[in-house]
Order: C-alpha cells, then sequence, then structure tokens
C-alpha cells in the first residue's frame, strides 16, 4: 500500500476550492509533510477551467517537489440533473477532468453522486466541502420519479466510465453521508447497473463509518471492486474526519480485510472539514505515523 494525502487537506487551510496561487502553496506543505502521493481538484466550471488552463504550471511544480498526482477530482454537481443541457455540460467538463487527470500522470479521476434533484429546507449538503453534525430536512418535488432519476444515473456513469476508460483511466465514486450514494450497498448496486469494469469504489472510512457501516464487512462486499481507499476517523455519530485513532473506527479489522482482499492500493489521509480544530500539519503526521505503524504490525507492505 502506498500512503497518500487527499484534497481535503488543501481546502481545510486554504479555502472551497484554493485558488491556483493556493494550490501551488498547498502542494508545497503536502511535501514538506514527507509526502509523495497527492491528489487534486477542480471545484465546478471555473476552478476547474483555471486548473486546465494552468494545467501545465501546476505539472511543473508537481514534478520539481518531487511529487506525483495520483488522483483528480471534478466537482460538478450537474452531472447528476435531470436536464440534459445541464447534465451534458457537466459530463463534457467531466472529460477535462478525464484529460487532465491523464496529463498530470494519475490513473484514477474520481466522481460523486451529489444529491438527487430534490428541494433542501435550510442546510444543503456539501455547500462547503464537508460540515459536521448537519441535520437535512427536504421536501420531495410530486413529480420527481426515483426511477427515472436512478436511470439517468446509472447510463450517466457507464458514459462516464466510458469516458475515463479512453484515457486509461479507472473511474471511482465516493459514498458520501447525505448524497445519492452514500453506502456500501448503494455503491454495489450502481456498480452492479452500470456494468463496467473500470468503475469502483473509494472506501471512505469517515463517511461509511458516520452511516453506521460495519466497515470490515464493507470491504468483504466490496471486495476487489475497492479501487482507493480515503482515511479518516470518528466516533459514527456525524461525518467528521478526525486524525486517525481519535474515534472507534476498528483499524486493525479494516486493514486485514484490505489485505485479505490484496489491496495494494493507495491510502489517502483526508483529515479536515469546516468544523476541524487543532493543528492540521501535525494532526496529518500523526496519522501517517498511526498508519505505518499499523502496516508494520499487520505486516502489509507499504
Amino acid at each position: 500500500m502506498r500512503i497518500s494525502i487527499a484534497w481535503l487537506y488543501a481546502i481545510t487551510k486554504y479555502g472551497y476550492p484554493p485558488n491556483f496561487e493556493k494550490t501551488l502553496k498547498a502542494l508545497e506543505d503536502m511535501a514538506k509533510l514527507g509526502f509523495k502521493y497527492v491528489e487534486l481538484e477542480g471545484v465546478k466550471y471555473q476552478n476547474l477551467l483555471e486548473t486546465y488552463e494552468n494545467r501545465r504550471r501546476i505539472l511543473e511544480h508537481v514534478e520539481s517537489l518531487g511529487l506525483k498526482v495520483i488522483n483528480f477530482c471534478p466537482v460538478l454537481p450537474d452531472i447528476v440533473s435531470l436536464d440534459s443541457s445541464l447534465r451534458e455540460k457537466a459530463i463534457d467538463f467531466f472529460r477535462k477532468g478525464a484529460e487532465l487527470s491523464n496529463y498530470f500522470g494519475a490513473d484514477m479521476v474520481q466522481v460523486d453522486s451529489f444529491t438527487p434533484p430534490i428541494k433542501f429546507v435550510g442546510e444543503v449538503p456539501y455547500k462547503e466541502a464537508i460540515s459536521y453534525g448537519v441535520q437535512f430536512r427536504v421536501e420531495v418535488d410530486p413529480s420527481f420519479n426515483w426511477n427515472r432519476f436512478w436511470n439517468t444515473l446509472v447510463q450517466t456513469m457507464k458514459t462516464l466510465a466510458r469516458i475515463a476508460a479512453s484515457y486509461g483511466l479507472k473511474l471511482v465514486l465516493e459514498p458520501r453521508v447525505g448524497e445519492t450514494i452514500s453506502n456500501t450497498d448503494a455503491m454495489l448496486r450502481l456498480m452492479d447497473a452500470a456494468n463496467e469494469e473500470n468503475f469502483g469504489a473509494v472506501l471512505d472510512t469517515g463517511h461509511l463509518h458516520a452511516q453506521k457501516e460495519i466497515l470490515p464487512l464493507s470491504v468483504e462486499k466490496l471486495g476487489s471492486k475497492v479501487f482507493y481507499v480515503h482515511v479518516s476517523d470518528n466516533d459514527s455519530r456525524d461525518n467528521r474526519h478526525l486524525t486517525l485513532g481519535e474515534g472507534t473506527i476498528d483499524w486493525v479489522g479494516v486493514f486485514k480485510a484490505l489485505k485479505k482482499h490484496h489491496y495494494d492500493g493507495y491510502v489517502a489521509i483526508d483529515i479536515g472539514g469546516s468544523g476541524f480544530t487543532g493543528d492540521l500539519d501535525e494532526a496529518v503526521v500523526r496519522s501517517k505515523n498511526f498508519l505505518e505503524k499499523l502496516f508494520k504490525e499487520l505486516a502489509i507492505p507499504y
């Protein structure tokens, strides 16, 4: 396994999303903390275009720091819209995201499932990158049809997986609290329905633990379809992304299960968010040390 750092670190330090200059600074910070493998994101159209237009400078900066980009995530909520014109625009921008992932030398492009077209009364999921302890109230339009939405989602994921494949990439989807795909079984159902070989899951321990999942069982269910791992801790009451060891996640069980299924990919430290307090750099280093110690105890090569 290879330890990497997720883009939540950059968001927590420099805002959502960090602009171009702050993106370069975040990459410098990651390198100073001893990481080699990193993520990048492009959030909605303007930020994604800024990243695209500055792709050469970003890659040169990454290479000068001795880093390697392993995943790029174009964050495009319209990707799940039932409005075909909005959805097609988002798919076109996803194609730019896949091109960027390939350009940066990554082997994955990430997508989220966002929320169905229902009306949120008050708080909206992921208005910021991650908010903790938020309660949601919704109103479902009488004309909303779940089956129509689901079928559109399946076809869209098939399209995205094929775009990713055309660039030699895996497509990874992260189940997130409050979104259409929020748990292991929903992820399995979507992967089965899309039926694309390069389409797999991000095992996100923070989100899944907050969904009351038994995480080693999640690994058993997903098996070889775990394409990527995000690690953060919490007490399962909400989706905090805390320093490893500060919550109640069964880390030994999770990594024994991953070892059983011969997972040897990236494990991204994904701590931070709008409710995070304390020294983020110190927390990231502690989490890295926690993983290294655990891997040694379980005889997991890293």
